[in-house]
């Protein structure tokens, strides 16, 4: 690793200073925060919701939460992980109190034979590396339901591991898994009539 590429260690150090000194009610510590991590939460709230003004007010709130529960980072995880996990919350909460479906599943973890089946020969990876065939991807991914959306991207297209995704979402890594066999069938089987090399 290159000398000046800060290690997993340097950056939960930066976090836990960073945190600190919020804490601590350092002048423009907590703008600091939200500057480095707002990309991060508007990312993840926009995939689930769908909708800008939303999102908007969704990052506000998302932040707010982060302000008054930071005294309870604890600096296992990393700061953005953390964050994230805030973000996914305020926007799974806003799902259910508009009564949208999460996913077209239970939220269980049945079907881990299936589950352990993440690879099935169809490369989202490869569909969007080409320019169309990835604004197409991109169209599929958004018709499915906001959780199997969320874990997809994550996964896929943000190469996430499914631990770390776990920790986010506060899913069983099984269930995340079915989940993932679920959205790649159904992408499948929106992009088959258009996409039949890739969804061979």
């Amino acid at each position: 690793m290159p000398p000046d590429e800060p290690t997993s260690e340097d950056m939960r150090r930066a976090d836990r200073a960073l945190v600190a000194e919020v804490l601590s009610g350092a002048p423009g510590a907590f703008e600091r925060l939200v500057r480095l991590h707002q990309g991060l939460c508007w990312h993840m709230i926009e995939r689930m919701v769908r909708h800008p003004e939303d999102t908007r007010e969704l990052c506000q709130e998302a932040f707010l939460r982060v302000h008054q529960a930071l005294h309870q980072y604890r600096g296992e995880s990393a700061l953005k992980s953390w964050i994230a996990q805030v973000a996914y919350s305020v926007a799974k909460r806003h799902l259910e109190r508009r009564r949208i479906p999460l996913a077209d599943v239970p939220d269980d973890a049945d079907g881990l034979s299936l589950a352990e089946r993440v690879a099935d020969g169809f490369d989202l990876e490869q569909a969007a590396s080409d320019h169309e065939m990835s604004a197409r991807l991109h169209a599929a991914i958004d018709r499915l339901p906001p959780l199997q959306r969320t874990l997809l991207t994550l996964y896929h297209l943000d190469e996430l591991p499914i631990g770390e995704i776990a920790t986010i979402t506060g899913l069983a890594d099984g269930t995340i898994k079915s989940h993932l066999f679920r959205s790649r069938k159904l992408l499948r089987e929106l992009l088959e009539p258009r996409l039949g090399v890739f969804a061979a």
